[in-house]
């Protein structure tokens, strides 16, 4: 493998019961169950491991009502990861089950969108419509973060390193930022929250929390012109995933889940 070539996985831990209609902005005419999944990304190279978010704890799930299935800390060691050796984390955007854990990766940069951390600190934080995705806590510890030299600022499209670049599409969040990664079966978007489930892009529909919803509509088609194919976008909680990949290892079906492989999907 080449070092400009990755390997994807996507650690699942925590879920969220939900039914259709709350996932569809304006509703849905189906009240079926459509559950969320939450996830972190970790993508390995020759050279480098990154992840990609960082999830939240028991902290953020008791004050959010999620269901923790397995801690992310659980995830790592079972990929031999140790997060106080990880140098770069990507954080897709700072709502509270992106950008939690607080203290997991010590000596880590952080790499954020100019654009999130002026929204997360902003005007519009004075908006209760607008702050809720975001926990206190989460956003403080970013700014300790920045006084302390670790977050690199991004702006707009930058390449992280070969291999991996870093696209800002907003819509779910000012600052929101996708991640193009480089794999063996061609360029995998990990769309994080551009897209919470593949119905939501597929069918152009729009997740009910949203910032702006025209970016959020442009967005779809960066993803979609960034991806090799409609089978190498990711979306940011579909349990879908953990159904058409196959896992890391045996035993890890539906929690440690491998991305740079073809998806099998329904026939």
């Amino acid at each position: 493998m080449s070092d400009d070539i990755y390997e994807i996985y996507a650690i699942n831990y925590a879920s969220h019961d939900r039914k259709m209609s709350e996932n569809f902005l304006g509703g849905d005419t189906h009240d079926g169950p459509m559950p969320l999944d939450y996830y972190v990304w970790v993508v390995v190279g020759n050279q480098r491991t990154i992840i990609v978010d960082t999830g939240f704890d028991e902290r953020g799930a008791k004050l959010r009502g999620r269901t923790i299935t397995r801690p992310v800390i659980e995830g790592l060691k079972a990929m031999n990861i140790d997060p106080d050796k990880i140098e770069d984390v990507i954080i897709t955007h700072m709502h509270y089950d992106h950008a939690g854990n607080n203290g997991l990766f010590p000596n880590a940069c952080f790499h954020l969108q100019d654009s999130e951390m002026a929204y997360a600190t902003g005007r519009c934080m004075c908006h209760q419509e607008l702050s809720h995705p975001y926990e206190i806590e989460d956003v403080l510890e970013m700014v300790r973060r920045v006084y302390d030299d670790r977050v690199e600022f991004h702006e707009g499209e930058s390449e992280l390193y070969p291999g991996i670049t870093l696209h800002h599409v907003g819509g779910h969040a000012r600052g929101l930022q996708t991640v193009r990664v480089k794999t063996k079966r061609g360029y995998v978007m990990l769309a994080s929250d551009a897209t919470h489930f593949y119905a939501h892009i597929e069918q152009n529909r729009v997740y009910p929390i949203v910032e702006n919803v025209a970016a959020l509509l442009e967005g779809y088609k960066t993803v979609r012109r960034l991806a090799t194919s409609p089978n190498h976008i990711i979306p940011g909680h579909d349990p879908l995933v953990g159904s058409i990949y196959p896992a890391a290892k045996p035993g890890q079906e539906n929690w440690i889940i491998r991305l740079d492989v073809d998806p099998k999907l329904p026939t």
